[in-house]
């Protein structure tokens, strides 16, 4: 499957996308964890002490794959070799690391932009084992359409009115982009007074499943370890994907 994870900033994407991609490798799956947030730390969530140089900084290939002579650039450049020539191997995953505009006033980068919006659909269309691509916060992914493709787009929600409301809204836009399969993981969840508080406001949107709040996750957090699996939760997400 190709699953998308989405959500406001700070409700765990990045954690959830971690968990979830060492999750699905203890079962034997290969699986690419995709960061594809401008300011990426999918490395370190997974236990990688040196984040990857992300694609978007690598101009020279760029520029060979986009061509741009004249200002024009090829609309779809070869990108079939990327996800195994520039991942990193740990664990039984492979980590590829997309980046975002580098600096204020930069522009909005459109052969960069154009290149990696291409390898998500090639990651998302053609190839054939598990992606878990953790997505910037908020609606830029949408609103780009790099998020067309996936099988689920999953959202992370923690029981507070902003992350609602975001969830609401990526929800509009993911229909847009005809993704039909659009569900919530309730994070941070402190008991069933939450999950009913979501359940009201979510306006229908199927929880998936909850991971309650851990102090064991955030001390790992900090200090740069993994924490250690399974996560029930998470374990209720994958057997409900199906």
């Amino acid at each position: 499957m190709k699953i998308a994870i989405s959500g406001k900033g700070g409700v765990g994407k990045t954690t959830l996308s971690a968990l979830l991609s060492r999750e699905i490798a203890t079962r034997g799956e290969k699986v690419y964890a995709v960061d594809a947030d401008p300011n990426p730390t999918l490395a370190y969530a997974l236990g990688i002490s040196r984040n990857p140089t992300p694609l978007v900084e690598l101009k020279e290939m760029i520029t060979d794959r986009m061509g741009g002579a004249e200002g024009f650039f090829r609309l779809n450049p070869r990108v079939e070799d990327i996800p195994d020539k520039f991942s990193v191997e740990h664990e039984g995953i492979r980590l590829l690391v997309m980046g975002g505009i580098r600096g204020g006033g930069t522009g909005c980068a459109c052969p960069e932009n154009a290149f990696l919006k291409a390898l998500l659909q090639h990651v998302f269309l053609e190839r054939n084992e598990w992606m878990v691509v953790d997505c910037e916060a908020g609606l830029e992914h949408l609103g780009r359409a790099t998020a067309r493709g996936v099988n689920c787009l999953l959202v992370v929600v923690e029981p507070d009115i902003a992350a609602i409301r975001t969830a609401l809204r990526i929800r509009e836009l993911a229909q847009d982009l005809k993704i039909g399969k659009v569900r919530v993981v309730a994070n941070k969840v402190r008991g069933e007074e939450d999950i009913k508080y979501l359940e009201s406001q979510l306006d229908s949107m199927p929880i998936l499943a909850s991971v309650p709040e851990n102090p064991d996750i955030r001390t790992a957090r900090r200090s740069g370890t993994v924490f250690p699996l399974p996560l029930p939760g998470l374990v209720a997400a994958l057997q409900n994907l199906s």
